[in-house]
């Protein structure tokens, strides 16, 4: 399995998802709001917004949390302006990063990504030290329930995309950027809504890892996570099952 879903997969089951629950929705509306006031407020009209929304409903926030979201968003001289922030570097055993943040304070936002990349082996690069090792990919995520693998990738090549990864977390679905809202759509028709449907950073290669390196890789993970501001990242990696065994254990 690639890097990215191996870490979703070792949250969930580490997370006690109570009390990460706060900081799952303070990173939503977040999104939701950025993407209220980069466009129309109206979903239908609003890829990005539409999306947000739906990540909220996979991560069952309440439908009046959504609402106040967008309403403060689009209120005259309402709520925080957020920044868009990317960082690059290295983590431990040469892996690559990108980190996307949304922030009302760069200096904080840079002092905290700074610091995990510090205490867990890594080091920060300069903007597109290692971006030219992704690509920029539409990801539409569905939970395993969707579908059968056979089923899943039928309706996505009909639908447009070009490859899906199915894996034990879920169905992974990727399209170029500019067919994001279009395949989207058509899954939503065939599926229902998806847990997110957005622009993500996709790894042309990965990196394999050993335990001591996995371990202290998904500790910056975690760092990184923990963090408000930082909305997704982005990793070059793999890790064997034998090992994913032990880390899960």
């Amino acid at each position: 399995m690639a890097g990215h879903s191996q870490f979703k997969n070792i949250m969930h089951r580490k997370g006690a998802q109570d009390a990460k629950r706060s900081k799952i929705f303070t990173k939503l509306i977040r999104e939701i709001t950025v993407a209220a006031r980069s466009g129309l407020p109206d979903s239908d009209m609003n890829p990005r917004l539409r999306s947000a929304i739906q990540a909220a409903r996979a991560a069952n926030m309440p439908k009046d949390n959504v609402a106040r979201a967008v309403k403060r968003a689009t209120a005259t001289g309402e709520g925080d302006n957020f920044e868009e922030i990317r960082y690059e570097g290295y983590g431990p055993g040469g892996v690559c990063l990108i980190v996307e943040a949304l922030t009302d304070n760069r200096n904080r936002t840079a002092s905290e990504v700074r610091a995990a990349f510090s205490k867990f082996g890594g080091n920060l690069g300069e903007t597109g030290s290692v971006a030219y090792q992704f690509d920029r990919v539409g990801t539409i995520e569905y939970p395993v329930e969707a579908g059968d693998t056979d089923t899943v990738f039928e309706a996505a090549v009909e639908a447009g995309a070009a490859d899906v990864d199915s894996h034990e977390g879920g169905h992974d679905i990727f399209c170029e950027p500019g067919d994001l809202h279009d395949v989207a759509k058509a899954l939503e028709d065939r599926f229902g809504d998806p847990k997110s449907a957005r622009l993500t950073w996709r790894p042309q290669n990965t990196i394999p890892l050993d335990e001591g390196g996995a371990t202290t890789l998904f500790k910056l993970l975690e760092a990184l996570d923990d963090s408000d501001d930082v909305q997704q990242v982005s990793a070059n990696f793999e890790v064997s099952d034998d090992i994913m065994q032990k880390l899960n254990g």
